[in-house]
């Protein structure tokens, strides 16, 4: 098998893999949905309507952040999982029903969200770090850049799926699809080979918020991921909004329907999985690869802000999922495999508060940007965050050589 591939010669992972593309298509679907919901059903093109559904769902990262990445550090994680997995997918199931039988309205939409978000709080931590219990430290990388090819894979399928759902028989059962795939996850975590599994070693000390207070003070005294933490909020606050630049632009500036817009999150899938084959094939995860990736990313928006017409827009999304698959590849994997295993659930719950925690700051200004200036000038603050971006970085890299000596820091 190729060693872009090599995760997959392990059993547990394969069978995650293949329970996890399933559910990653009916995500995106239910994303897609949601975000046409709001958009066209229950307002007329409202972008600061979709910042606040993205807010609600993803601010419990950063509310409940002082109990998830204790909770990733101390608990079954398979077991989590599956409680989580099941709540989200009756949650999917329950929205789906409103909407189809025509009754759902705005703030059901915004109810849902917020719940979801609550089970994905608690959710995503243990996700990202049970993959190092599935293949070991070794191949963490390659399992990573795998994960982010299968999410991404889902991210070119779902859409289009749901568009075509949306086009033949309503929004509704977008939902429904995707609460019938968690069954998928479920099993391959039911069906898991819990002999082979490499278990990590689970802290004893303080719970809750206080044990939160570990990992941050583990991070402050980590110059390296001081700094990737800071190039991250600022990507990830004002620019992986794109829910709002794509179906602002789609409607707004290209006047296209649900399968136009679904093939623009479709097309910049495409260079996601593109990237994220290019992090599978590496054997090793450097800092500089997430500079590179913050400086592609604020050129990308740029390009797609400028863009003239439909096409080019598709090619400039397609160029900026690869560079945002770089950049937040390279960050999870740099976390993991830089932090001390008992440490590594909280300082994940840490990074993924601000990749996805953030957006409540984020969401809601770029939307009103979107409103007030147009999509392109909110494209143009992604761009900007990019840069913004590209500066910490190259910026902590001079320190370090200055220090160091060493022109390939940690």
């Amino acid at each position: 098998m190729p060693r872009a591939f090599r995760s997959l010669d392990n059993y547990n992972y394969r069978l995650w893999a293949i329970g996890a593309l399933v559910s990653n298509v009916g995500t995106w679907m239910q994303r897609t949905a949601q975000d046409w919901l709001v958009l066209t059903g229950l307002t007329h093109h409202n972008a600061s309507a979709v910042g606040i559904v993205m807010a609600l769902q993803f601010g419990p990262q950063l509310l409940l952040l002082p109990w998830t990445g204790w909770v990733a550090d101390h608990v079954d994680q398979r077991k989590l999982m599956m409680v989580t997995q099941a709540a989200m997918g009756v949650l999917a199931l329950a929205l789906g029903a409103l909407t189809v039988a025509g009754i759902v309205s705005l703030w059901q939409v915004y109810v849902f969200a917020f719940l979801f978000g609550c089970a994905s709080a608690f959710d995503a931590p243990v996700r990202q770090t049970f993959v190092a219990q599935l293949v070991g430290d070794a191949d963490l990388p390659n399992a990573v850049a795998l994960n982010s090819t299968s999410f991404n894979g889902a991210r070119m399928i779902g859409p289009a799926c749901a568009g075509l759902l949306i086009a033949g028989v309503g929004t509704g059962w977008a939902f429904v699809v995707n609460g019938l795939s968690y069954v998928a996850v479920l099993a391959s975590l039911a069906c898991l080979r819990k002999g082979e599994l490499h278990a990590h070693p689970r802290t004893h000390g303080s719970g809750g918020g206080h044990g939160m207070l570990d990992g941050v003070r583990y991070v402050r005294n980590r110059p390296d991921l001081l700094a990737l933490l800071a190039m991250l909020f600022l990507i990830a606050t004002f620019g992986l909004n794109f829910p709002i630049y794509i179906g602002t632009m789609a409607v707004s500036v290209f006047h296209t329907d649900a399968r136009g817009y679904s093939l623009l999150s479709s097309t910049m899938a495409v260079g996601s999985v593109v990237g994220a084959l290019l992090a599978a094939g590496r054997e090793r995860t450097r800092f500089g690869a997430l500079v590179v990736g913050a400086g592609a990313f604020g050129a990308g928006c740029l390009l797609a802000a400028l863009s003239p017409g439909y096409l080019w827009f598709a090619a400039a999304l397609a160029l900026t999922g690869v560079a945002a698959l770089t950049f937040t590849n390279t960050s999870n994997s740099l976390i993991q495999l830089s932090t001390e295993p008992a440490m590594r659930g909280r300082v994940m719950a840490l990074r993924l508060g601000i990749a996805l925690g953030t957006t409540p700051l984020g969401a809601p200004i770029v939307g009103w940007v979107a409103d007030h200036a147009g999509p392109r000038w909110a494209l143009g603050v992604a761009a900007a965050s990019g840069f913004a971006a590209l500066a910490v970085g190259m910026r902590y890299l001079a320190l370090a050589r200055r220090q160091t000596g060493n022109a390939q820091p940690r």
